[in-house]
């Protein structure tokens, strides 16, 4: 059902477009904040679309600057600019109640665009979030050799399990160290939903724990998925994505 929506671009202010998907519907407007390197035609990203067209909510999704459809090259994006792709998308394409769901970097992102625009983010929704994770996952448990790699040549190649292995730049390293937010209280009152894989290899949930330590929110659910790994995309985990999604959407209605 999802591919009947039509792409969309928006231009940005620095001039870049990013690629989207918009449906209306009654509101909140639900916006989908994938994870690195991930676009908006992803799994997760692609039923919660399907459920919200026949719920009639409003609901987008859209690719980063450097990902997807959209402009820009990967190495050159930084958690800075994929925050305020969120804000940019948020502001242009939505009024009124906003509750962002974001998934592993898209997390940190969404809590980024959250602590900007505190009156328009009413909620949020996040699976194996992964804030700080560029200074406390990769560059702490990384070798001298990478580190070197990254302080000599600016770039880093990591294998990954897909075609092409991952580019860190050492901007996004320093960007990175500049939007950390775990050290220290997250001004956000809003109800958190997290969603998290035991079995997760890429954010440990012992990790994404540490979110419900530090944020103001006193409506705070965090559900650890026994069998759950790193996505969350098996048909119980999609079920599980869409009741949290069906719950916020009416706690932020009443």
């Amino acid at each position: 059902m999802h591919s009947d929506v039509e792409l969309k671009f928006l231009s940005t202010k620095s001039g870049n477009k990013i690629a989207y998907k918009k449906s209306g519907g009654k509101g909140p407007t639900l916006i989908w904040c994938g994870g690195l390197k991930s676009d908006m035609e992803g799994g997760k990203a692609t039923h919660l679309h399907d459920w919200a067209v026949h719920q009639n909510r409003s609901y987008i999704r859209f690719d980063y600057f450097g990902h997807g459809q959209s402009d820009g090259a990967f190495t050159d994006g930084t958690i800075s600019q994929w925050a305020d792709d969120v804000v940019c998308v948020m502001d242009a394409l939505s009024d009124g109640p906003v509750i962002l769901i974001g998934s592993s970097m898209g997390g940190w992102a969404s809590l980024l665009a959250a602590l900007k625009k505190p009156k328009r983010v009413n909620a949020l929704l996040l699976i194996a979030p992964a804030p700080d994770f560029t200074e406390k996952l990769m560059w702490a448990n990384w070798t001298d050799e990478q580190r070197a790699a990254i302080e000599n040549d600016g770039i880093l190649y990591v294998p990954s399990d897909y075609d092409e292995p991952y580019e860190y730049s050492r901007a996004l390293i320093e960007d990175g160290r500049k939007n950390q937010i775990l050290d220290a209280p997250i001004d956000f009152e809003g109800p958190v939903r997290i969603l998290q894989g035991a079995k997760d290899d890429v954010v440990p949930w012992t990790y994404s724990q540490r979110i419900m330590e530090v944020i103001a929110s006193q409506d705070v659910d965090y559900t650890l998925v026994k069998n759950g790994d790193h996505s969350l995309s098996s048909p119980s985990d999609l079920k599980r994505l869409v009741r949290r999604a069906e719950d916020l959407c009416e706690l932020v209605s009443l």
